[in-house]
């Protein structure tokens, strides 16, 4: 069951354009130029309705999807800015879909997880999840969540050229990142997390501050999702992996050269 919840309408005085039906054959739906659109999958449709009503006064645009399978189609489509994805769906779960979803595209992911269920929040940061909020979450919640992303993912333009650090190079502007020239594919909080270990290069950084400047958010008690990102950082780095150190009780440190 798909089921779309139209978007706000947009206060540019431009007529909207409607997708082609090819593109996107279970939905129909308008594209609004200069807003955000975002994918909520969620098969608690009260829920989804709730938030979609709360998001769409916030100034997003929102598609309201109830199963997995219908979720991993349309994010991959480049229509959408960020992808609100639940767990506990029919058909095709959160975890399958965000699987899905990362074998073709890099689009944020923030997962709906069941409040203490730790092991859905660690595999879906594994997997390649940019952030998760625990249900039941409140609609301000969950807004202040995109936006901190979102700001991370499309940052200002002021950058003129890379960070480079033993071996690294990060275009913050560009959201590139190359080890010794060799490209590496980062989710968006991995590379706000190498961003500030590279900014802070020699220092150990706290997980508070990494949390804080990276995440957006205060560190919660019991959090490894810090742990799990660098982790899969230093996977991706291959032989760069080294670099990044952890300092037990303390927090982690970039080495400069």
């Amino acid at each position: 069951m798909t089921r779309i919840l139209r978007p706000p309408p947009v206060k540019r005085g431009k007529a909207s354009v409607k997708l082609r039906k090819e593109a996107l054959p279970e939905v129909t739906r308008h594209y609004h130029p200069g807003v955000t659109h975002v994918l909520l999958a969620d098969d608690d449709v009260a829920l989804a309705e709730m938030l979609t009503e709360y998001l769409e006064r916030e100034g997003f645009a929102v598609a309201a999807v109830h199963d997995g399978e219908a979720a991993a189609r349309l994010a991959v489509t480049g229509e959408f800015q960020i992808v609100v994805l639940d767990v506990m769906m029919p058909r095709v779960d959160g975890i399958e879909a965000l699987r899905r979803i990362r074998q073709a595209s890099r689009v944020p992911v923030i997962m709906l997880t069941a409040r203490g269920d730790d092991i859905d929040r660690i595999v879906g940061l594994e997997l390649g999840a940019d952030d998760y909020v625990a249900k039941p979450c409140t609609p301000r919640e969950l807004t202040a969540r995109l936006r901190a992303i979102l700001r991370r993912v499309h940052p200002p333009a002021d950058d003129a050229g890379p960070l480079s650090v033993s071996g690294l190079a990060l275009w913050p502007e560009k959201r590139r990142v190359e080890w010794q020239g060799r490209p590496v594919e980062l989710t968006s909080m991995e590379f706000n997390l190498l961003e500030v270990l590279m900014r802070n290069a020699g220092r150990v950084v706290s997980k508070k501050e990494l949390s804080e400047q990276a995440l957006g958010r205060p560190l919660a008690r019991f959090d490894r999702s810090i742990d799990v990102h660098l982790s899969s950082i230093r996977q991706k780095l291959g032989q760069g992996a080294g670099l990044i150190r952890t300092v037990r009780g303390m927090g982690y440190h970039l080495a400069r050269d």
